[in-house]
């Protein structure tokens, strides 16, 4: 059981995660038994949304100092607490504004401060949108990398998670003609440590074994369609299984994602986006979380966007963010039984 409160945030206001919370709230007992969810979202918006979707809702204004209020909340169905951050301009489902970019940011920055000080034990996001937040002149590329730059944290790693299925980024919102000159042996290490670690940490897989990309098809076919796989790929498998981490590969990916491979895999390391999120997507979409790696603080997510054509319409599926929060809790009891880390990174 989750002692400390779970923060979600509802991401971009004009998108579907403030149904998304409303709406779960409806049916409490879907949650993890004694899950504890506060919103950190401005409450106008979320009671704006509820009266949209016809659905109660009660709001308790939860802080960090007062625990009880919350625990009360979520004995009955329609009731949230909610961190207050108030937005910047009325958000209207399924339009965009740069007005509110700052505001999204900020709900980010208060659910990670928490986590960061012992307050919250870990924090679930809704979808933001990238183009908008750009369009107000700041530069955000994703969650990812902005939880990262916000921990003070130098490497993190994206993974995508669905039942039978868990599949990590050595890099992530790149342009396919970057991502080659991206695949360094440092950055490959890294994330291969990064991987390894949270897996025994936050998952409590003791020994993981985790199945390797290569970069080209075919995995290079022996340096003829390309020679990363030999010039780096390998050799940094090769020394990381001296470490007595259980690597397999490079593997051609359109081979690696079988069933033959997966079937005793812990995790795939995927060299870019679209290389190994289209078949998890395809495996588990709607059931699937966003987990971020690397940071010391927990963080899952949803797995789709922000599906602005949904927003108030009550159509939008809560099957990801359940699994989202469900995941976070698995993690949050993995790493209160782990013992410390010692590997260096």
């Amino acid at each position: 059981m989750v002692s400390l409160p779970l923060l979600i945030t509802p991401g971009e206001p004009a998108g579907i995660g403030p149904d998304l919370l409303v709406r779960i709230m409806q049916e409490p007992q879907a949650l993890p038994a004694g899950v504890k969810l506060v919103a950190v979202a401005d409450p106008l918006l979320l009671q704006q949304r509820a009266a949209m979707l016809k659905l109660p809702l009660t709001l308790n204004t939860w802080t960090p100092d007062s625990p009880h209020s919350q625990e009360a909340a979520l004995a009955q169905a329609g009731t949230l607490n909610v961190l207050p951050v108030t937005l910047n301009s009325p958000a209207i489902p399924g339009q965009l504004t740069t007005d509110n970019a700052s505001y999204v940011l900020a709900t980010l920055r208060t659910a990670a401060q928490a986590c960061l000080d012992g307050q919250a034990a870990a924090m679930v996001t809704a979808p933001v949108h990238k183009g908008v937040i750009n369009d107000a002149g700041i530069a955000f590329s994703g969650h990812t990398e902005f939880l990262a730059d916000f921990c003070g944290v130098e490497q993190t790693v994206m993974m995508l998670a669905t039942a039978g299925l868990r599949v990590a980024l050595v890099t992530t919102h790149l342009p396919l003609k970057d991502v080659a000159a991206a695949i360094t042996a440092p950055r490959l290490t890294r994330v291969i440590k990064i991987l390894h670690q949270d897996l025994q940490q936050k998952f409590g897989i003791q020994n993981p074994r985790i199945l390797v990309c290569g970069l080209n098809p075919h995995a290079g076919e022996g340096g003829h369609l390309g020679r990363e796989e030999i010039e780096i790929i390998e050799p940094v498998l090769t020394r990381l299984r001296s470490d007595g981490i259980d690597l397999r590969g490079p593997l051609p990916a359109d081979t690696l994602f079988t069933p033959k491979y997966l079937e005793d895999a812990d995790a795939v390391l995927a060299m870019y986006h679209d290389q190994g999120l289209p078949v998890l997507k395809y495996r588990g979409f709607g059931q699937a979380s966003n987990i971020t790696l690397g940071l010391p603080i927990i963080r899952t997510s949803v797995d789709h966007g922000t599906a602005l054509d949904l927003a108030g319409t009550d159509k939008a599926n809560t099957g990801s963010l359940l699994t989202a929060i469900a995941t976070a809790c698995e993690m949050v009891n993995a790493t209160s039984q782990a013992k410390p880390a010692t590997a260096s990174l």
